[in-house]
C-alpha cells in the first residue's frame, strides 16, 4: 500500500541530507513532489530526474523560503501545476554557530529569517488551499537543540524553539478544518554535513546516545511519512523527538 498515493507534498531545502531523504521516501510512497532549493541547480536536476523515475510527478523550484513573496509565488505555481497541496514539510535551514559574545547581529538575524520566518512564510502560503480542501498536514523541522538549547547555537536554538511554539499555535488555529501541524525534532543525524567533522568527536557523540548510533536521513523521513499520511490522522500539535534517546 502506498501511504501517500495521490497526495502532493511541498518540501523545502530538499537537494541534500534530511530534505532529500524525505523527498525520496515520499515519492516511493506515491506522493507527487514539489521541492525547493536555494543554489544547487545540478543537484536539483538530478533529484528531479530520480524522483520522476519512480513514476510520480516531481518538480524542483529555485525559491528562497525566507522571502514572503517567493513563498506565495511558489504555492501558487505548485497549486497550478499539481492541483492540490496536501503536505508541507518546512525543512530549509542554516547554521551560523558562535558563542553569543562573538555572534554578530547579522548572524542572528539571518538564521532566524531562514529557519523561522520561512516557516511562517510557507504556512501562510499554503493555508488558503488547505482550508479550502479542509485537509492538510504541516510538518516543521525543529531540532533537539530547539528543545534543550546548545552552547554556541543561541541563534539556531532560538529559531528551532520558535518553530515549536509556532507549530502548536497553528495546530490550535487550524484543527477545526482538519489541518494538522506537527514538529519533528531530529537529534544527531549523519549527513554530508557531519562527514566533515572529526571522527573522534563523532564517536563521542554516538557513545552518548542511548541507541549508540547517529540517525540517518531515512529515520527522519520515515517519521515525516507517518505524520504526512492518514496513519497520524488524530495527531496534531506534537513534537516528535527522533534522537535515539538523547532527550530521555
Amino acid at each position: 500500500m502506498n501511504l501517500l498515493q495521490g497526495k502532493t507534498a511541498i518540501i523545502t531545502g530538499a537537494t541534500r541530507g534530511i530534505g532529500k531523504g524525505i523527498a525520496e521516501i515520499f515519492a516511493q510512497q506515491g506522493a507527487n513532489i514539489a521541492f525547493t532549493y536555494s543554489s544547487s541547480v545540478e543537484a536539483a536536476k538530478t533529484l528531479e530526474k530520480e524522483l520522476n523515475g519512480l513514476g510520480i510527478k516531481a518538480k524542483g523550484y529555485q525559491s528562497n523560503a525566507a522571502s514572503y513573496d517567493q513563498a506565495q509565488e511558489l504555492a501558487a505555481d505548485v497549486l497550478e501545476t499539481f492541483g492540490s497541496i496536501d503536505v508541507l514539510v518546512n525543512n530549509a535551514g542554516i547554521t551560523k554557530d558562535n558563542l553569543l559574545m562573538r555572534m554578530s547581529e547579522e548572524d542572528f538575524d539571518k538564521v532566524i529569517e531562514v529557519n523561522l520566518k520561512s516557516v511562517f512564510n510557507m504556512t501562510k502560503a499554503v493555508q488558503r488551499t488547505m482550508l479550502k480542501q479542509r485537509k492538510g498536514s504541516i510538518i516543521n523541522m525543529s531540532s533537539v537543540v530547539g528543545v534543550k538549547g546548545n552552547a554556541g547555537q543561541a541563534n539556531y536554538a532560538a529559531s528551532k524553539a520558535g518553530i515549536i511554539g509556532f507549530s502548536k499555535s497553528v495546530a490550535l488555529e487550524l484543527g477545526s478544518r482538519n489541518i494538522r501541524s506537527n514538529v519533528v525534532a531530529p537529534g544527531f543525524i549523519e549527513t554530508e554535513m557531519t562527514e566533515k567533522l572529526d571522527e573522534k568527536v563523532v564517536e563521542g557523540w554516538r557513545n552518548a546516545i542511548p541507541l549508540k548510533r547517529g540517525g540517518s536521513p531515512e529515520d527522519i523521513a520515515n517519521t515525516c511519512l507517518f505524520l504526512a499520511s492518514d496513519l497520524s490522522a488524530y495527531i496534531t500539535g506534537q513534537v516528535l523527538n527522533v534522537d535515539g534517546g538523547m532527550l530521555t
